[in-house]
Formats: structure tokens, sequence, C-alpha cells
């Protein structure tokens, strides 16, 4: 009798193959993304798409998508929330429900009080160019009944590829030889029609659209030929505003066979002494545990960190362990920090943020405000 293989879940051999490789391995802007997934992955192109497709029907995958460097197309801010116990799951249902500009949703705790401990609410956030993120904030802190709020915007990034199934196994300690590289948060300005290729480009893939060509269909949603379609996505490329495409697994919730990638999502805080930001984060953002590594100014309310990082894991004090690894590295280095911590995610919810400008404008008058008061 011949033994049925779940060919959507993640203990499949072919399929941890795929994975490994589509969560986070495919930079830039490409013809046939799922081509190069095949090519690195040894599995060839018609079953990469079968195994794809298959795992996003199954809702073993949450999304398929090309990815953006939001960073450099709209203001952004990871933001920490002041919200009563009492209103607290209220607040999150709003911000992800209600909020197109906010994109991560999570209920975070510390296992002691420390700083920030009353901050349990954090998004984040990005707002379509010419628009304030203080204003937006200030308007949604109101809805939530918030009683205080805390933005944080990147100054630098040093690590972003998140590559759970990747991750399985990873060696205590594990980090790149090389320093992290930085990357900027300068705001970069789009034509009519890069924003007409960009938002076709950027839209969730369904199971029906993973073919040999899969910007075909997306070419005529916006409105031009396949080769110019082509033509302005690689000049999106090569002005840094396109980030990676690929496939997303839910970071806590169970899969739809129950199993879970991640069930600990840590958000690592240092504070490291002024001027040595860039340093420390190339520094940090080498560990390969890391999903997210970041300059972000925390100010008095987070005892002045300046060096954020996210890790997922399925074992707690796994997670701690590369945590201490990093801390010593840092030690090693010549790096001093004068305070660090760890805020844990709880209920989470994840979807990408709009960043289109006309979508603002819609939004501020289905809400009643008016836009140009919201302009920065």
């Amino acid at each position: 009798m011949t033994q049925v293989v779940n060919a959507t879940g993640i203990d499949d051999p072919v399929n941890r193959a795929i994975l490994a490789v589509s969560e986070d391995r495919i930079s830039g802007f490409l013809r046939d993304p799922f081509a190069a997934i095949a090519r690195q992955s040894g599995i060839d192109a018609a079953t990469v798409r079968q195994r794809i497709g298959g795992m996003l029907r199954s809702g073993t995958i949450r999304r398929v998508r090309q990815t953006l460097l939001a960073t450099n197309l709209a203001r952004g801010a990871l933001v920490a929330w002041e919200v009563p116990a009492e209103k607290l799951n209220e607040a999150f249902d709003t911000l992800f429900d209600r909020d197109p500009f906010s994109g991560h949703v999570v209920i975070r705790s510390t296992d002691s009080l420390v700083a920030g401990s009353k901050y349990r609410l954090w998004t984040t956030l990005k707002v379509p160019q010419g628009y304030s993120l203080a204003k937006h904030a200030e308007v949604m802190r109101t809805r939530i009944g918030a009683a205080s709020v805390k933005l944080m915007p990147a100054k630098r990034l040093f690590a972003l590829g998140v590559g759970h199934v990747r991750r399985h196994g990873l060696e205590v300690g594990s980090k790149s030889d090389e320093l992290a590289e930085v990357t900027n948060t300068d705001i970069t300005e789009l034509s009519d029609l890069e924003w007409q290729v960009l938002l076709a480009l950027k839209r969730e893939f369904t199971a029906e659209e993973i073919t040999p060509e899969p910007w075909a269909a997306r070419a005529v949603e916006a409105g031009v030929s396949l080769e110019e379609f082509l033509r302005v996505g690689d000049e999106l490329n090569r002005r840094g505003v396109i980030g990676r495409f690929s496939t997303f697994l839910e970071h806590v919730k169970p899969l739809a066979d129950g199993q879970r990638v991640t069930r600990f999502n840590a958000l690592f805080h240092w504070a490291v002494p002024p001027g040595r930001e860039i340093e420390s984060g190339r520094q940090v953002g080498r560990f390969h545990v890391l999903t997210h590594a970041y300059w972000r100014e925390g100010g008095p309310e987070f005892e002045n960190v300046n060096i954020m990082a996210v890790a997922h894991g399925t074992d707690k004090d796994l997670l701690l362990a590369h945590k201490r690894a990093i801390d010593q590295h840092l030690e090693l280095s010549g790096i001093p920090v004068s305070y660090t911590n760890v805020f844990w995610g709880g209920r989470s919810q994840i979807k990408p943020s709009e960043i289109w400008p006309p979508a603002y404008r819609e939004w501020c008058v289905q809400n009643g405000i008016d836009p140009q008061a919201m302009r920065e």
C-alpha cells in the first residue's frame, strides 16, 4: 500500500527545502521568482509552483507577495501604546481592523516590572508620503483610549529577513563572519507610472497566479505591456524600494494542520552609548536568529534604548540563550550596554500597511477627517 504524503505540511522534506529559500532568500525584483526559488532549493520549478500553490490553498502559507522596502516609501515607526488593561483587546481590534496603516499589531509583556512595562500594545505604523505620523497616531490614540503613545522611527536597518524554517535547529550564537549591512530610511519619491506598477506588483498572489509568467496579469492590471512592467520593476529595484519575493508562514498562530512554526516572539532592547548606534547595530545584525534589527530611539520611557531586534522561536529558554550570546558578543566587542530587556509577544496579527497617498486621503474622508489637516 502506498504511503500518503502530506504535500502541504512544513515537515515534508520538499516543502522544507522550498520554504528555507522562499521565506526570505529571494532578493529584489525578478521576472520569474519561482524559478529562482527552484535554482536555490534544488527543486524543479514546476514542483516549486505546485507546492507553494498547495501550501497557500491549505493555509500553511499565509501569503505570497513581492515585499517592498516600505521604510523608503512611507514614513514609518514602531509604536508603543499605553492602553488600560480593560481596553487592550478592543484597542488591538481597532488598530488591526480599522487602521489600514497599522501593520503588525502585538500585545507584549515583560518578565518583570521594568521601564516601559506599561506599554502593552505595540504596532508598526506607516503613513504615506506627505502625511504626518504624529497626527495619525494622535487620532488613533484618541480612538482607542490610550493614555499615551510613543513613536520610534527607524534611523537605520541592520537585519530584515524572516526565514523561520531555515532557523530551526540554529546553533546558539550563530552569526555571520561579516558585519551587517546598513540600510538607510531616506524616502524615495515615485512617478505616477511607478506607483501604478508598484500597486499591481505588491498585491498578494492567489494560488492560481503562481505560474511561469507571474507578472503578465499584473501588467494588464497596471495598464502597461509586460515588458514595460518588467522595466519599471527593474528600475524600482535599482532605486532600492523593492524588498524580497517571499512566502509568509504564521508567526505564532497554528497552521492549518495544527503545527506551529514559532511560539515566542521576542523584542530585544539594548541601550548603547550615543554615537555608537551604527557600530552596535552592525554587530547585533550579524546574528542569524534575528529577523529584524534596527536603530530606534526609545527615549526615557524605555531607559534610552537605541538598538532593537526581533527573534522568533519555539523555545523561550533557547531564545534567551541566543540573546545572552549577543550580549556577550557586544561585551567582547567593547560596546558597553547600560540597559537591556526583552518584551515578549502574545496576541498578534500581521497585515501589510497601506502606503499609497490617495488611499490615505480616501481613509480620511471616510472617517470625517480633513486630509489637509493630516499633512506634515
